[in-house]
């Protein structure tokens, strides 16, 4: 039996893509489990100034309060035209944690009347895994495109439906999961960071 990986996230749309990913790469490493299996976790304020920082405090917390080795993430849109906001506000930009459908009205409104050329951005994960005995590990993924002018598609979650792929005319919303997979900001961070959970999950046993 794999040793146990706490996903160190209630965002449902997190889970579903971590399972997805990681289970292609390292699911003989680690059953995954659902931080919703631990009812008495708090949800973690994300206080960090760095995508980093808020990861590493999350899976932090998860692993010493479960003794499991845990795994979580914080991600954001970051757009050119904005100076780079919302980034690590991405999930609260509207003002609500996790209102898509309000973050996304606020990007195009903010966003009105500027040209295709302007519109730049991409979507920053950095993935954290850290153990019960305070060993760490951290990589990041990106994943350019720019800003659609209405929202489409009804795949995904987030910035999805407004997010177009360097190169590409449709959103990620409308993409099938493996595609996106193959070149989400997401998948590149857990990719990178998939050699460590299988080299540090099988050192438990």
């Amino acid at each position: 039996m794999p040793n146990k990986l706490v996903i160190a996230t209630r965002n449902p749309g997190k889970v579903i893509e971590f399972r997805r990913i990681l289970d292609a790469i390292a699911k003989d490493a680690a059953e995954l489990v659902s931080i919703d299996q631990f009812p008495d976790l708090v949800d973690v304020e994300e206080s960090g100034t760095t995508f980093q920082e808020n990861a590493l405090l999350k899976a932090r917390y998860t692993a010493k309060m479960t003794g499991l080795p845990s795994i979580s993430d914080d991600s954001g849109l970051c757009i050119d035209a904005l100076g780079g906001a919302p980034g690590i506000l991405s999930a609260t930009w509207a003002g609500q944690h996790g209102n898509d459908k309000a973050n996304v009205t606020k990007v195009l409104d903010e966003l009105s009347g500027t040209p295709d050329n302007k519109r730049g951005a991409y979507f920053i994960c950095v993935s954290a895994l850290v153990m019960p005995d305070g060993r760490e590990e951290v990589a990041e993924g990106r994943f350019e495109g720019r800003i659609l002018h209405h929202a489409i598609g009804d795949q995904g979650f987030g910035y999805d439906p407004i997010f177009a792929p360097l190169g590409m005319s449709i959103s990620t919303a409308q993409m099938r999961a493996e595609e996106k997979d193959a070149q989400s900001h997401r998948g590149k961070s857990l990719r990178a960071i998939a050699p460590y959970v299988i080299e540090m999950l099988r050192g438990l046993g």
